[in-house]
């Protein structure tokens, strides 16, 4: 299908690849993210589209707002497309350098993006979806709705703003998200300040018809909102984070690693003990030098820009592919599929605080 750019495209725009579908209706841009059978994951060359279409939209008076989606029932977005970025490092190429610079300045777009956006998180919003998505001004879940920044799982830190958005959660909870990589499910999104509306799924044709109808009043995001308002609701009963939070704001603010799964493994209070075992047995699976590098990118987040966290996520990275856990995390869970990756250090009891100190050096947290 060719996409429809809008009334003026650019000639470049005529015809995206079919990865990113984009269209304007009644002054709105869609942008579908169209590899469903892929989770709709994300490669370089879909971030290179959304931030081209983007960019063409931002001067272009006859879009109003944007529309971000992904195709299919399953994903809003899995994530970046990490198996290409794990062949580009394993034969010597540049694409995972090149990646995650044009991704995060993807992510910044929308975050500072001038006209509203309006992003639809049905089914799985993992990693990379999350940075497309919290910029976004109006973000929607439904009860498919899985959220996540997972990538201790695999070896790494959550990135795409992560360092920003997760420590700025109430509490503790997002370094309890960050450090873990749990999933979370609508309630706990809108608790979390992570999503803003909630609507069923069955509802989302009948809101894309109600925007193809919409009369603009007042300004963009106000008739957005008010649309949203009649469909929508902002919270959701019986939030799971809500009754654990004492819990999670005294484990979770813990100096480090080690002392949170101690700590997690003596709870003996009968309605946390099965959660802090469960969590401690989660804590273990992951990379310990994930999980330590990621508490402490984490904690200096808080007091960075959201430049500056997208500044060291990147110098993070820089080193990752090679002194990191990435690698290995991706061979035994996604190539080898034998899931005993062998972490360095292998446990948090040998982790060295100097190595995970050492990925933070030079880093010039004013940013200049």
């Amino acid at each position: 299908m060719t996409a429809q750019a809008s009334s003026r495209r650019t000639p470049s725009m005529d015809a995206i690849p079919n990865d990113v579908l984009a269209e304007v209706r009644n002054h709105i841009g869609h942008l579908t993210l169209n590899r469903p059978a892929g989770l709709n994951a994300i490669t370089l060359d879909m971030v290179r589209l959304l931030q081209q279409q983007l960019d063409a939209w931002a001067s272009d008076a006859d879009v109003h707002a944007v529309v971000l989606r992904g195709a299919g029932e399953k994903a809003f977005c899995a994530g970046g497309d990490i198996r290409s970025l794990y062949d580009s490092y394993k034969s010597g190429d540049t694409l995972h350098e090149d990646f995650f610079v044009e991704e995060y300045a993807l992510d910044l777009t929308i975050h500072h993006y001038r006209k509203p956006v309006l992003a639809l998180m049905d089914g799985f919003v993992l990693g990379g979806g999350m940075g497309l998505v919290q910029g976004a001004d109006l973000r929607v879940v439904t009860e498919k709705s899985r959220l996540a920044m997972p990538e201790v799982a695999i070896g790494y830190f959550p990135d795409v703003g992560g360092s920003y958005f997760l420590p700025r959660i109430p509490g503790e909870l997002g370094i309890y998200l960050g450090v873990s990589g749990v999933q979370i499910r609508a309630a706990d999104a809108l608790y979390c300040g992570l999503a803003d509306w909630y609507l069923d799924s069955s509802k989302l044709a009948l809101l894309d018809e109600k925007l193809d109808q919409m009369e603009w009043q007042d300004t963009p995001l106000k008739s957005l909102q008010n649309l949203l308002a009649k469909h929508a609701v902002q919270t959701l009963p019986d939030a799971p984070l809500q009754a654990l939070r004492p819990a999670i704001d005294h484990f979770f603010a813990l100096p480090d690693v080690p002392s949170m799964i101690e700590q997690l493994r003596a709870v003996t209070v009968a309605d946390s003990h099965e959660w802090a075992v469960t969590t401690a047995d989660l804590l273990e699976t992951r990379s310990p030098l994930a999980m330590a590098v990621t508490l402490e990118m984490l904690r200096r987040g808080r007091h960075l820009s959201l430049e500056n966290c997208f500044a060291l996520e990147l110098h993070l990275d820089r080193q990752w592919f090679a002194r990191g856990d990435l690698i290995e995390g991706v061979r035994a869970l996604l190539i080898d599929k034998d899931k005993s990756p062998r972490w360095n250090p292998p446990t948090v009891a040998e982790l060295d605080a100097a190595q995970v100190a050492s990925f933070f050096h030079g880093f010039d947290e004013s940013g200049s």
